[in-house]
């Protein structure tokens, strides 16, 4: 029996960076110039995301982690809604990469639409790093391949039929057996 997108709980948040987005130039980073995707508490986070910006990135400041975890009034609300809600999969929709990353403890999705699973990395106090590999909430990232421009309509509908079938096989039905026995 399939499940129609009804039958899903769907929590949405359109826009995690509105500062960045909505700047004169759209930027990753927030109005304080953290990236919030550096931003979450991921083991060691004090020692590593601090020691990858300096040495991987040589300091870039567009992909600056900030002082401390969950620093950002952004990060914290993703967050303590990780915390409250426990999720059985997070999707997180980006720009402008054009491919599917994925963090997690179950199969990858191959694609969705025209978007092939391209394993970007893992970042320290990434979302995929915190909720993917420490909380074991797979994170799918939908990497659109425009950040100002939508994907045509039939294309958004092939990624939309081919998410729905991917957490339907991978994810709804084992994750909701293993909790409600």
């Amino acid at each position: 029996m399939q499940k129609s997108p009804l039958e899903f709980n769907w929590r949405i948040a359109p826009i995690v960076n509105p500062d960045g987005l909505l700047a004169t130039k759209p930027r990753r980073v927030n109005a304080r110039g953290i990236d919030l995707n550096r931003n979450f508490p991921t083991p060691n986070w004090q020692k590593e995301a601090p020691s990858y910006w300096a040495r991987v990135t040589r300091s870039d400041p567009r992909r600056y982690p900030g002082k401390a975890p969950i620093s950002e009034p952004e990060s914290r609300w993703v967050y303590e809604t990780i915390e409250k809600y426990k999720p059985d999969v997070i999707i997180s929709v980006h720009a402008p990469f054009g491919v599917l990353d994925f963090d997690g403890p179950t199969t990858p999705p191959d694609r969705f639409g025209r978007l092939i699973y391209n394993r970007v990395g893992v970042y320290p106090g990434s979302l995929g790093n915190y909720s993917g590999l420490h909380k074991d909430i797979p994170v799918v990232t939908i990497e659109l391949p425009n950040a100002t421009q939508m994907p045509p309509d039939a294309e958004v509908q092939r990624i939309w039929q081919d998410m729905q079938t991917w957490i339907r096989q991978n994810v709804a039905t084992p994750l909701k057996t293993a909790r409600n026995p």
